[in-house]
């Protein structure tokens, strides 16, 4: 099956000429004007990737960031003409998985579509495969799911790859740079903020007594607690 894209614009030609682009790759393209019409295509086009501009009418990319928090396994590349680290940062924190300054060369789009759907479609390092436990806590990573007890844990993507990674490698100490680029795919630019706000939004997530598996280690990072604590 081909993969689906989902591109979102206020500016026609910009929708047009990525749409475009992407189809002559063999992708499956559908389109949308603003963020409204971008929630309604994702729920019926069901995309892989969301190529979403962040200042549109009605909603903007952030605002459908936010509606798209617990969405599954899909990736999301915001496009804006702000070119602050500060804005980026807002976007990471939010659940998009890259970031490109307009203007962009299509070449490079279609690279970083092309990144990201593998980044999906793989486990993040090399990380169990099978499902795995800690005490009422289930992984499955081939599914990318998450229980706890009778409840399933609604876990963006990152959130998932992030808990993955700490859980497989127990008492693994991670520096935050360290996560940024296994997880993110990017180098640090003053950007390590976003793993301690994913950090804290697993915490709640998690909540008692679960939310002590993500340990902070002061000054460097964060490790998961050891297995035999939890079983």
């Amino acid at each position: 099956m081909n993969k689906k894209v989902l591109v979102v614009d206020d500016e026609p030609g910009i929708v047009s000429a990525i749409a475009y682009a992407l189809r002559r790759e063999g992708y499956e393209v559908d389109t949308a004007g603003d963020g409204e019409e971008a929630l309604s295509k994702t729920r019926t086009f069901q995309p892989h990737v969301i190529v979403l501009d962040v200042m549109m009418p009605k909603m903007t990319g952030y605002d459908v960031c936010r509606k798209l928090e617990d969405r599954a396994d899909i990736g999301i590349i915001l496009l804006t003409v702000k070119n602050d680290i500060v804005d980026k940062i807002v976007g990471l924190e939010l659940g998009a998985d890259d970031y490109m300054t307009k203007p962009f060369e299509i070449r490079e789009l279609l690279a970083r579509v092309k990144a990201l759907l593998r980044r999906l479609e793989k486990n993040t390092g090399e990380v169990k495969t099978e499902m795995f436990q800690y005490g009422a806590l289930r992984i499955h990573p081939a599914h990318r799911t998450v229980e706890l007890g009778d409840d399933k844990l609604e876990l963006t993507p990152k959130e998932f790859d992030l808990l993955l990674l700490l859980l497989a490698h127990p008492q693994r100490v991670y520096a935050r740079e360290e996560l940024l680029e296994l997880v993110w795919d990017l180098e640090y630019a003053g950007g390590t903020r976003t793993v301690d706000i994913h950090i804290q939004r697993l915490r709640k997530k998690l909540g008692e007594p679960y939310h002590n598996i993500l340990q902070t280690v002061f000054g460097v990072g964060y490790k998961a607690a050891p297995e035999r604590e939890y079983t």
